[in-house]
Protein backbone atom coordinates (compact mmCIF):
# COMPACT_ATOMS: atom_id res chain seq x y z
CA UNK A 1 0.00 0.00 0.00
CA UNK A 2 2.73 2.13 -0.66
CA UNK A 3 3.63 4.79 1.88
CA UNK A 4 0.77 3.35 4.45
CA UNK A 5 2.48 1.93 7.98
CA UNK A 6 1.86 -1.93 8.70
CA UNK A 7 -0.58 -0.69 11.39
CA UNK A 8 -2.61 1.32 9.38
CA UNK A 9 -3.32 -0.95 6.25
CA UNK A 10 -6.50 -3.03 5.86
CA UNK A 11 -5.55 -6.32 5.21
CA UNK A 12 -8.64 -7.78 4.54
CA UNK A 13 -11.86 -6.29 3.09
CA UNK A 14 -15.29 -7.04 2.38
CA UNK A 15 -17.65 -5.46 -0.79
CA UNK A 16 -21.45 -5.62 -0.82
CA UNK A 17 -21.30 -5.25 -4.18
CA UNK A 18 -24.83 -3.47 -4.74
CA UNK A 19 -26.52 -1.65 -7.66
CA UNK A 20 -26.63 -3.54 -10.52
CA UNK A 21 -30.16 -2.88 -11.04
CA UNK A 22 -30.40 0.73 -10.88
CA UNK A 23 -27.44 0.90 -12.62
CA UNK A 24 -29.28 -0.15 -15.36
CA UNK A 25 -32.59 0.88 -14.52
CA UNK A 26 -31.18 4.58 -14.69
CA UNK A 27 -30.18 3.71 -18.60
CA UNK A 28 -33.59 2.22 -19.53
CA UNK A 29 -31.26 -0.91 -20.10
CA UNK A 30 -32.12 -4.62 -19.14
CA UNK A 31 -30.99 -6.20 -15.47
CA UNK A 32 -28.79 -8.29 -16.77
CA UNK A 33 -26.66 -5.78 -19.05
CA UNK A 34 -26.48 -4.41 -15.30
CA UNK A 35 -25.14 -7.84 -13.85
CA UNK A 36 -22.90 -7.95 -17.02
CA UNK A 37 -21.47 -4.51 -15.91
CA UNK A 38 -21.23 -5.34 -12.28
CA UNK A 39 -19.01 -8.54 -13.10
CA UNK A 40 -16.91 -6.19 -16.08
CA UNK A 41 -15.99 -4.00 -12.35
CA UNK A 42 -15.49 -6.86 -11.04
CA UNK A 43 -12.84 -7.92 -13.17
CA UNK A 44 -11.03 -5.09 -13.19
CA UNK A 45 -11.06 -4.29 -9.65
CA UNK A 46 -9.03 -7.61 -8.95
CA UNK A 47 -6.73 -6.85 -11.98
CA UNK A 48 -5.73 -3.82 -9.83
CA UNK A 49 -5.71 -4.55 -6.49
CA UNK A 50 -2.81 -6.73 -6.13
CA UNK A 51 -0.75 -3.20 -5.15
CA UNK A 52 -3.00 -1.88 -2.74
CA UNK A 53 -1.92 -4.21 -0.36
CA UNK A 54 -4.27 -6.53 0.44
CA UNK A 55 -4.28 -9.81 2.10
CA UNK A 56 -7.82 -10.77 0.96
CA UNK A 57 -10.82 -9.09 -0.79
CA UNK A 58 -14.20 -10.59 -0.09
CA UNK A 59 -16.97 -10.00 -2.49
CA UNK A 60 -20.31 -10.43 -1.91
CA UNK A 61 -21.99 -12.21 -5.44
CA UNK A 62 -24.71 -14.18 -4.11
CA UNK A 63 -26.97 -14.59 -0.98
CA UNK A 64 -28.93 -17.10 -0.15
CA UNK A 65 -32.17 -14.92 -0.39
CA UNK A 66 -31.11 -13.98 -3.88
CA UNK A 67 -33.15 -17.05 -4.81
CA UNK A 68 -36.35 -15.26 -4.03
CA UNK A 69 -35.72 -13.15 -7.37
CA UNK A 70 -37.38 -13.89 -10.97
CA UNK A 71 -36.13 -17.19 -11.71
CA UNK A 72 -34.96 -15.06 -15.19
CA UNK A 73 -32.85 -13.26 -13.34
CA UNK A 74 -31.19 -15.84 -11.09
CA UNK A 75 -30.28 -17.96 -14.45
CA UNK A 76 -28.70 -14.91 -15.50
CA UNK A 77 -26.48 -14.38 -12.65
CA UNK A 78 -25.28 -17.90 -12.64
CA UNK A 79 -24.89 -18.28 -16.66
CA UNK A 80 -22.34 -15.23 -15.77
CA UNK A 81 -20.79 -16.92 -12.76
CA UNK A 82 -20.44 -19.81 -15.43
CA UNK A 83 -18.48 -16.85 -17.92
CA UNK A 84 -16.60 -15.27 -15.29
CA UNK A 85 -14.93 -18.48 -14.12
CA UNK A 86 -13.90 -20.03 -17.28
CA UNK A 87 -12.71 -16.61 -18.84
CA UNK A 88 -10.75 -15.49 -15.57
CA UNK A 89 -9.42 -18.30 -13.90
CA UNK A 90 -5.82 -18.50 -15.78
CA UNK A 91 -5.90 -14.83 -14.82
CA UNK A 92 -6.34 -15.96 -11.01
CA UNK A 93 -3.91 -18.46 -11.32
CA UNK A 94 -0.79 -16.25 -13.80
CA UNK A 95 -1.21 -13.79 -10.75
CA UNK A 96 -0.81 -15.49 -7.60
CA UNK A 97 -4.32 -15.50 -6.60
CA UNK A 98 -5.88 -17.59 -4.05
CA UNK A 99 -9.84 -18.27 -4.79
CA UNK A 100 -12.03 -18.85 -1.87
CA UNK A 101 -15.40 -19.40 -1.76
CA UNK A 102 -17.47 -18.74 1.35
CA UNK A 103 -21.12 -20.07 1.64
CA UNK A 104 -23.41 -23.37 0.93
CA UNK A 105 -21.64 -23.13 -2.73
CA UNK A 106 -22.12 -27.04 -3.00
CA UNK A 107 -26.11 -26.19 -2.87
CA UNK A 108 -25.20 -24.33 -6.60
CA UNK A 109 -25.87 -26.42 -10.24
CA UNK A 110 -23.74 -29.48 -10.26
CA UNK A 111 -21.68 -28.08 -13.36
CA UNK A 112 -20.89 -24.83 -11.43
CA UNK A 113 -19.67 -26.91 -8.07
CA UNK A 114 -17.28 -28.89 -10.36
CA UNK A 115 -16.21 -25.54 -11.38
CA UNK A 116 -15.23 -23.91 -8.92
CA UNK A 117 -13.76 -27.27 -7.56
CA UNK A 118 -11.91 -26.95 -9.93
CA UNK A 119 -10.66 -23.38 -9.70
CA UNK A 120 -10.15 -23.91 -5.85
CA UNK A 121 -7.39 -26.63 -6.86
CA UNK A 122 -6.24 -24.58 -9.28
CA UNK A 123 -5.25 -21.34 -7.42
CA UNK A 124 -4.43 -23.16 -3.86
CA UNK A 125 -0.58 -22.16 -4.06
CA UNK A 126 -2.09 -18.51 -4.05
CA UNK A 127 -0.64 -16.05 -2.11
CA UNK A 128 -3.26 -13.29 -1.67
CA UNK A 129 -6.78 -14.46 -1.66
CA UNK A 130 -10.10 -13.36 -3.55
CA UNK A 131 -12.90 -14.79 -1.19
CA UNK A 132 -16.93 -15.18 -3.23
CA UNK A 133 -19.38 -15.38 -0.99
CA UNK A 134 -21.75 -17.63 -3.13
CA UNK A 135 -25.23 -18.89 -1.79
CA UNK A 136 -24.10 -16.93 1.47
CA UNK A 137 -26.16 -15.86 4.58
CA UNK A 138 -24.12 -14.95 7.59
CA UNK A 139 -26.89 -16.21 10.10
CA UNK A 140 -26.97 -19.61 8.71
CA UNK A 141 -22.87 -19.62 8.63
CA UNK A 142 -23.17 -18.56 12.53
CA UNK A 143 -25.50 -21.44 12.88
CA UNK A 144 -23.31 -23.85 10.94
CA UNK A 145 -20.11 -23.02 13.17
CA UNK A 146 -22.56 -22.81 16.54
CA UNK A 147 -23.29 -26.24 16.31
CA UNK A 148 -19.99 -27.91 14.94
CA UNK A 149 -18.47 -26.05 18.32
CA UNK A 150 -21.14 -27.68 20.32
CA UNK A 151 -20.67 -31.06 18.61
CA UNK A 152 -17.52 -31.05 20.64
CA UNK A 153 -18.88 -29.50 24.17
CA UNK A 154 -16.77 -25.70 23.55
CA UNK A 155 -19.58 -22.87 22.87
CA UNK A 156 -16.91 -20.02 23.26
CA UNK A 157 -17.07 -17.09 20.78
CA UNK A 158 -13.42 -18.57 20.01
CA UNK A 159 -14.62 -21.74 18.99
CA UNK A 160 -17.56 -20.53 16.99
CA UNK A 161 -14.86 -18.02 15.00
CA UNK A 162 -13.13 -21.17 14.39
CA UNK A 163 -15.49 -22.78 12.51
CA UNK A 164 -16.92 -20.05 10.48
CA UNK A 165 -16.13 -20.35 6.83
CA UNK A 166 -13.62 -17.38 7.17
CA UNK A 167 -11.51 -19.02 9.62
CA UNK A 168 -8.45 -19.21 7.78
CA UNK A 169 -8.55 -15.80 6.88
CA UNK A 170 -7.61 -12.29 8.27
CA UNK A 171 -10.01 -10.64 10.56
CA UNK A 172 -12.30 -8.05 8.76
CA UNK A 173 -10.93 -4.74 8.91
CA UNK A 174 -12.86 -3.12 6.29
CA UNK A 175 -16.06 -3.55 5.35
CA UNK A 176 -17.65 -1.45 2.23
CA UNK A 177 -21.29 -1.10 0.33
CA UNK A 178 -22.04 0.29 -2.44
CA UNK A 179 -25.34 2.42 -4.03
CA UNK A 180 -26.05 4.37 -0.35
CA UNK A 181 -27.92 1.43 0.89
CA UNK A 182 -27.16 1.62 4.72
CA UNK A 183 -27.27 -1.79 6.17
CA UNK A 184 -25.14 -5.47 6.52
CA UNK A 185 -27.67 -7.24 4.25
CA UNK A 186 -27.23 -10.81 6.13
CA UNK A 187 -23.37 -10.14 4.89
CA UNK A 188 -20.16 -11.17 7.69
CA UNK A 189 -22.60 -10.25 10.78
CA UNK A 190 -20.00 -11.85 12.88
CA UNK A 191 -16.92 -11.19 11.37
CA UNK A 192 -17.61 -7.46 11.46
CA UNK A 193 -17.62 -6.87 15.25
CA UNK A 194 -15.34 -4.65 15.14
CA UNK A 195 -14.84 -3.53 11.11
CA UNK A 196 -14.72 -0.52 10.01
CA UNK A 197 -17.63 0.32 7.79
CA UNK A 198 -18.07 2.93 4.59
CA UNK A 199 -21.20 2.98 2.76
CA UNK A 200 -20.71 5.16 -0.66
CA UNK A 201 -23.47 6.46 -2.92
CA UNK A 202 -21.65 4.63 -5.98
CA UNK A 203 -23.52 2.00 -7.61
CA UNK A 204 -21.30 -1.20 -8.33
CA UNK A 205 -20.75 -1.08 -11.87
CA UNK A 206 -19.37 2.73 -11.70
CA UNK A 207 -17.31 1.19 -8.73
CA UNK A 208 -13.42 1.55 -9.97
CA UNK A 209 -9.95 1.03 -8.33
CA UNK A 210 -9.70 4.76 -7.58
CA UNK A 211 -12.35 4.03 -5.50
CA UNK A 212 -11.28 1.22 -3.41
CA UNK A 213 -7.98 2.87 -2.76
CA UNK A 214 -10.29 6.24 -1.88
CA UNK A 215 -11.69 3.95 1.22
CA UNK A 216 -7.90 2.36 1.89
CA UNK A 217 -7.32 6.01 2.62
CA UNK A 218 -10.12 6.39 4.76
CA UNK A 219 -9.48 3.68 6.83
CA UNK A 220 -5.60 4.40 7.33
CA UNK A 221 -6.68 7.51 9.29
CA UNK A 222 -9.07 5.85 11.47
CA UNK A 223 -8.26 5.07 14.82
CA UNK A 224 -9.48 1.74 16.00
CA UNK A 225 -10.14 1.12 19.42
CA UNK A 226 -11.80 -2.12 19.62
CA UNK A 227 -13.98 -1.62 22.80
CA UNK A 228 -11.00 0.35 24.35
CA UNK A 229 -10.57 4.33 24.79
Amino acid sequence: MGKQSEASRARHVAIIMDGNGRWAKKRALPRAIGHQRGVEAVRELVRNVGGMGLDCLTLYAFSSENWKRPDEEVDDLMNLMRKFIKSDLPEFVANDVRLKIIGDWQGLAPDIVAMLEDALEQTSGGSNTLAVALNYGSQNEIARAAAKAAAIGDVTPEAIAAHLDTADLPPLDLLIRTSGEVRLSNFLLWQSAYAEMLFVDTLWPDFKPAHLQEALDNFAQRERRFGGR
